[in-house]
């Protein structure tokens, strides 16, 4: 059975859907807040030609969902599967934020357990790369059960490159 990358997954306060070119308004808007992206490695990403760009890849990647809110049917922000890795049975998870008005209120746990539930259909290993200084998301990572596994050096969007932790988890 082959990984389908974007999959509709419900839970019980979000939906995951394909991300569409249309969405990105809404999702610009979700992303429009400075303090957002205080931690992480593009901290100017809350500016639209930064987003753009984000937002670009995010639709190249053919693995990128919209997170939308069940109660207001909103999109409150985006994460997506990449680095998909058959041989290896791997695939990352990332890219992901969600509005600050819906962190420490399970949304962005439960769109990783939707997410990891999917993936581990197909693979036996799940990836996780967060900023070194983004201290928020690797809490985030400790909390649904992640590990460190590493540590490298990744390109941004503008190809500078930056200190990454990596975190795993695997199918049991």
């Amino acid at each position: 059975m082959e990984f389908d990358l974007q999959p509709t997954l419900k839970g019980n306060l979000v939906e995951l859907r394909p991300l569409r070119p249309g969405d990105f308004d809404a999702l610009f808007a979700a992303a429009s807040d400075p303090l957002l992206w205080a931690q992480h490695p593009e901290p100017d990403r809350y500016k639209r030609d930064v987003f753009e760009k984000f937002f670009d890849k995010a639709m190249e990647s053919k693995g990128a969902f919209a997170i939308v809110d069940l109660k207001t049917e909103r999109i409150i922000g985006t994460s997506r599967f990449y680095k998909a890795n058959p041989a290896q049975r791997e695939v990352a998870i990332g890219y992901t934020f969600v509005e600050r008005e819906f962190w420490g209120k399970g949304y962005n746990p439960e769109a990783k357990k939707l997410m990891l539930d999917h993936a581990f259909q197909f693979v036996d290993r799940v990836i996780f790369e967060v900023g070194e200084k983004n201290l928020r998301s690797c809490k985030a990572m400790e909390n649904i059960g992640a590990k460190l596994v590493g540590r490298t050096e990744l390109p941004l969007w503008d190809g500078t490159m930056h200190p990454f932790v990596i975190y795993a988890m695997t199918r049991l």
